[in-house]
């Protein structure tokens, strides 16, 4: 019995050691693809008149824009006008934003129209 125990002892550190790891590779450089929303409404906007609507709102009151991929919403840090000003214009709108990713956000280094 002792031996089973620590035998699932093991694996379980095993497993944590390879999802945390995972989680690591994860960051980085990479191309994510996904609806332009904001932080602080993610992917669910409550104003009424549309997402675009919505997402151009809040930013223009403070909050950031967002990447929803999945049910994953990042926060896309830049302060590159052409970034901000192809974001403004794919709000609510599928893109393909570009840079490095740090848990839950991107340093946007390019953003295009997505599929």
């Amino acid at each position: 019995m002792k031996v089973k125990l620590g035998l699932l002892m093991a694996l379980i550190a095993l497993a944590a050691a390879l999802s945390a790891n995972l989680a690591f590779a994860a960051d980085g450089p990479q191309t994510l693809t996904g609806k332009v929303s904001d932080a602080m409404c993610g992917a669910k906007h409550a104003m009424a008149g549309g997402d675009a609507e919505c997402t151009r709102a809040c930013v223009s009151k403070g909050s950031k824009y967002a990447l929803v991929v999945g049910s994953k919403v990042y926060t896309l840090e830049t302060s590159d006008k052409a970034a901000l000003a192809e974001l403004n214009k794919l709000a609510g709108a599928n893109a393909k934003v570009s840079g490095t990713v740090k848990g839950d956000t991107v340093e946007v280094k390019s953003v295009a129209p997505g599929a």
